[in-house]
């Protein structure tokens, strides 16, 4: 099963792209969201891409999903697991950053959540009911991409340092304040799941 592709992109359409990669060219769906990065690609880059492979008996030409963060594909697997919200569905939905959805979902915005492409009232009552509760890791993805090495002290501050850094796209800097901040508001943090959390509710008051 393919889960990460690094090659040249060979072509570009308006809703996938076509990768060369040790000499086989993939031709992978991208969400909007993800599309709208690689405006400022040219054909003959190097590109990569982390994957969702969709393959079963009733359709068993495979489909690949792309996404530039290994956190969205994440993401994405939660958003599918939601009642009639299938894989090409959910890729034709994400028009707003994950980011975006993921707080919407927390906070139970179903008006933020129907302007999702293909998402009426109904469905975001499911999205809500089914991932309410399971989106502060990925409301606190970072709009950039950059990533730092992270260091630190403790080892509960280095997974959570990890988490922001590695896998939600924020600078070392900014994680490390961002921690402080939230062990400041809370001293009684025992758990890198406490500490996300805590650092979630900082960001959206």
């Amino acid at each position: 099963m393919i889960g990460y592709l690094e090659g040249k992109l060979l072509k570009k359409e308006t809703d996938r792209v076509l990768v060369l990669a040790n000499q086989i060219g993939y031709e992978v769906l991208l969400p909007v969201i993800v599309m709208e990065s690689f405006q400022a690609k040219n054909i003959g880059d190097k590109i990569s891409l982390y994957i969702y492979h969709q393959q079963t008996e009733r359709q068993p030409k495979p489909v690949l999903i792309g996404f530039n963060l290994e956190v969205e594909k994440e993401f994405f697997q939660y958003f599918i697991s939601v009642e009639d919200i299938g894989p090409l569905k959910a890729a034709k939905a994400l028009n707003i950053p994950v980011r975006d959805i993921a707080r919407a979902i927390e906070l139970k915005e179903v008006d933020q959540l129907r302007q999702l492409k293909g998402i009426g009232n109904r469905t975001a009552q499911k999205i809500i009911a089914t991932l309410h509760g399971k989106m502060e890791k990925f409301a606190l993805i970072r709009k950039t991409e950059k990533k730092e090495t992270t260091i630190g002290k403790d080892f509960l501050l280095i997974q959570v340092q990890d988490v922001l850094v590695n896998q939600l796209g924020y600078l070392v800097a900014e994680a490390k304040q961002m921690i402080a901040e939230a062990m400041k508001r809370n001293r009684n943090i025992s758990t890198p799941e406490e500490l996300v959390e805590e650092i979630y509710h900082g960001e959206v008051s």
